[in-house]
């Protein structure tokens, strides 16, 4: 399957190496084609990947990741095109994050409207699934550096589209994957990454996630 990465950073740079690695060839889009974050991480995965636009490689992919910063996803989205997100999976790893107060960071969005609930407006002829959100980048392609299987959620409208994303997920190595509702379950996914990333601070490992635990059916 043919895959787009939109966002040059360490998040699109992870899913995008991580997807080459499973065999989806795989088009890292930015504003400009000659983007050289992208350029370098195109030399070192070789054949199966290439870069372009945000437009080019939302043409080019059968599925989308959005790997962008939170306050430029949008704009990102809009420069990609919805022609060219049509009728196609999009997956929203994004986190409206505001350090301007410092840190810990607060949300741009919330309460009443989410980040991913934005983009699925944005894009209504898209089908738009929040996941991987709530971990680091490199745990997002490899769970087991927790330590353990920490939980995934997921979210989004479309039953169909959240399928395709669980066997992905499960190409990344996830095993517990908690499907959490329609869409607008964005607010709370977005609502963890303060706690994230007040975790982090009083940890100082980022190597970490979110467990569900409880306690089995009980017996008739």
């Amino acid at each position: 399957m043919k895959a787009a990465v939109l966002g040059t950073g360490a998040v699109g740079d992870s899913i995008g190496t991580k997807l080459v690695q499973l065999g989806h060839p795989t088009k890292m889009g930015s504003r400009t084609a000659t983007n050289e974050k992208a350029a370098a991480w195109v030399k070192k995965n070789g054949e199966s990947a290439s870069q372009g636009t945000f437009a080019d490689a939302a043409a080019f992919g059968e599925i989308v990741f959005l790997c962008t910063k939170g306050e430029g996803t949008l704009e990102a989205v809009r420069g990609a095109g919805a022609a060219n997100l049509k009728g196609k999976v999009v997956v929203d790893i994004t986190n409206p994050l505001d350090f301007s107060h410092g840190m810990p960071p607060s949300l741009l969005l919330c309460n009443t409207t989410s980040l991913g609930e934005e983009l699925q407006k944005a894009l209504p002829d898209a089908l738009v699934v929040k996941t991987l959100n709530t971990v680091n980048c490199e745990v997002m392609v490899n769970p087991r550096k927790t330590g353990g299987d920490p939980t995934m959620f997921m979210c989004g409208n479309s039953a169909e589209a959240k399928a395709k994303v669980r066997a992905l997920l499960q190409e990344f190595g996830w095993k517990d994957i908690l499907d959490v509702g329609d869409i607008k379950s964005s607010r709370g996914l977005e609502m963890v990454l303060p706690l994230w990333v007040q975790t982090y601070m009083a940890t100082g490992n980022g190597y970490f996630g979110f467990k569900v635990l409880m306690p089995p059916p009980a017996r008739p």
